[in-house]
């Protein structure tokens, strides 16, 4: 039996993937995290009413990214139910976006320093060899890097990025935020909290695959999809998401999907929506020809 956690998954895209994971793969069972333990339970109770077998291969983990205490919690839980055995993949899909009046501070502590806290803890729980890490970041994050000086690119796609000097970076532009000369000075463009976040997120991922060679550590963007982080953009226009172009969760999770069960080569790599490769300082549209670079 394989065994895989799900960060965020008690809606949106994580619920959607945990649906295809039990859904694909029946020798897969889903640890579902959820920050609210309730609506965790309110999501499993819907995935089992959609296939009772479920039930059997699906456990709520309380888990709360920006929280230390409920992150050890969630890794001895998960330890204990494990007897012994190890996970199989890690998907890190918690996020958050400032459509709802979050600030930088705010986005980073979930998207950045809550997906290393989550990895940092659950890393000696995964398979040592072939185990998997899925960042779920997003498009934003190369987009937001093509905006960058380069200078400032080279630094997000640094081979050699370490934490320390990640965090530092992180801490000092939540310390300046809002200051445009600040931004304009270490060269973030317009210095867009989501995707500065997103970029950090992709980085974090290159010294995560670097730090643990035998794992499979890689991100990917889920696409245009609605869910509670991106639905105020439609609204904000007085549309219908569908009007501009957003997709079902069930959408979001062929990269996700390929990260945790494809035939995967190289390490600490970055993935479009369809699941091919994309680099990590400019957007590649879904369809087109796949990165090939390093």
């Amino acid at each position: 039996m394989r065994r895989i956690l799900v960060t965020g998954a008690n809606k949106g895209i994580g619920r959607a993937l945990a649906r295809a994971i039990l859904a694909q793969h029946d020798d897969t069972f889903v640890f579902l995290g959820s920050r609210d333990p309730s609506r965790g339970r309110v999501a499993a109770e819907a995935l089992e009413k959609e296939s009772p077998t479920w039930g059997s291969r699906l456990e709520v983990v309380a888990l709360d990214v920006t929280d230390p205490s409920s992150v050890a919690a969630a890794r001895d839980r998960v330890a204990a139910r494990l007897g012994g055995n190890l996970l199989h993949g890690l998907v890190n899909n918690a996020g958050l976006g400032t459509g709802a009046g979050a600030g930088l501070a705010e986005v980073l502590e979930v998207n950045v320093f809550g997906m290393q806290r989550v990895c940092e803890a659950f890393v000696p729980l995964l398979e040592p060899t072939g185990g998997r890490i899925v960042n779920v970041t997003s498009a934003s994050g190369p987009t937001f890097v093509a905006g960058c000086s380069p200078e400032r690119q080279r630094f997000f796609l640094d081979p050699g990025m370490t934490w320390d000097r990640l965090a530092s970076f992180l801490h000092a532009a939540i310390e300046h935020a809002g200051d445009r000369a600040w931004l304009a000075a270490e060269g973030l463009g317009e210095g867009a909290a989501y995707g500065l976040s997103k970029a950090a997120a992709n980085s974090l991922t290159l010294l995560l695959a670097r730090e643990h060679p035998a794992l499979l550590v890689n991100a990917c963007t889920p696409g245009f999809i609605e869910t509670d982080m991106t639905r105020h953009y439609a609204e904000s226009q007085g549309k219908a998401p569908v009007e501009l172009g957003m997709k079902a969760p069930e959408a979001g999770t062929v990269a996700p999907m390929h990260l945790l069960f494809g035939a995967l080569e190289g390490n600490g790599r970055y993935y479009g929506s369809d699941g091919r490769r994309s680099p990590l300082d400019r957007y590649r549209e879904p369809g087109s020809p796949p990165y090939e670079g390093d």
